[in-house]
């Protein structure tokens, strides 16, 4: 088998201004770092790493600046979109050198990768958790697919389109998910819908296609599927998604790895020098 493309997603950063922790117990600066220095020594290097929203807690300067400076030692292609708790013009200025689709609006992204397309979909509303994709968003992605009906096709966003069981998460996905189904359906070039917002790793199947949800570097979403808690989070060990595309076929193979954040032992042999179990 070829070596793949790889694509590193994370999500959810929740930056705060320096010194500040996220819902006063989860140290998110920390979080990003420790990301970063694994995601510095992954083997095939990532040819992208996706940040699919939330890059900050609250929309601030300062926080976007130390969101900046947190990044510098990432020696990877980087792109991002932003989420509920983002600004998208701070977004805009934060990351001036991305190719958005739009010179204003939505801060949606078109990234090309050798044979591969990558569709970064801002879900934001301004003021609201819940996300929704506007028409011109919905037309751009449907032209954009078309235009290269051969090439297979990766699609990013926050919110995701489908229910998770976390009722109050649930509440907040995009709200407009039909309208996304329908042109994702339309272009069998899309090979994995991907989102973020729920800081847990979900994997469904959306409009015919593979949908996953990219757990976060720092807390989780508290695994409450029958209503018995509110709204919590936990500090389970973090993760983020790696998506590996190998070529072949009409549109390759893709597949997903759960990467966890940490060191861990090993790797240890299975076999001694003779070729004999262990």
């Amino acid at each position: 088998m070829a070596a793949p493309l790889v694509i590193a997603q994370t999500t959810d950063l929740h930056i705060k201004p320096p010194g500040e922790l996220a819902y006063r117990t989860v140290d998110t600066a920390a979080a990003l770092t420790n990301l970063i220095a694994q995601l510095k020594n992954l083997q095939p290097r990532p040819a992208m790493v996706v940040a699919t929203g939330d890059l900050v807690d609250g929309p601030s300067e300062a926080a976007y600046a130390h969101l900046d400076r947190l990044l510098a030692p990432l020696d990877l292609p980087f792109v991002a979109i932003p989420g509920n708790h983002d600004d998208r013009d701070l977004v805009r200025r934060a990351f001036p050198r991305q190719r958005y689709a739009q010179p204003s609006g939505a801060a949606n992204l078109h990234v090309a990768l050798d044979a591969l397309d990558l569709f970064l979909l801002d879900s934001a509303v301004p003021g609201h958790p819940h996300g929704h994709l506007d028409r011109a968003t919905l037309s751009w992605l449907d032209v954009s697919l078309a235009l290269a009906a051969d090439r297979p096709a990766l699609v990013f966003l926050h919110h995701p389109p489908f229910a998770t069981g976390i009722t109050h998460m649930d509440r907040q996905n995009l709200e407009n998910a039909r309208d996304l189904a329908r042109v994702v359906a339309s272009h069998p070039r899309v090979r994995l819908i991907a989102a973020g917002h729920v800081h847990r790793a979900v994997a469904t199947v959306f409009a015919g296609v593979a949908a996953s949800i990219c757990p976060a570097p720092n807390h989780a979403v508290d695994l409450d599927l029958v209503e018995a808690r509110g709204p919590a989070f936990l500090t389970e060990p973090p993760a983020f998604h790696l998506h590996a595309w190998f070529p072949g076929g009409r549109f390759g193979h893709l597949v997903t790895h759960l990467v966890p954040i940490g060191r861990f032992g090993g790797p240890h042999p299975f076999f001694d020098a003779q070729g004999r179990p262990l």
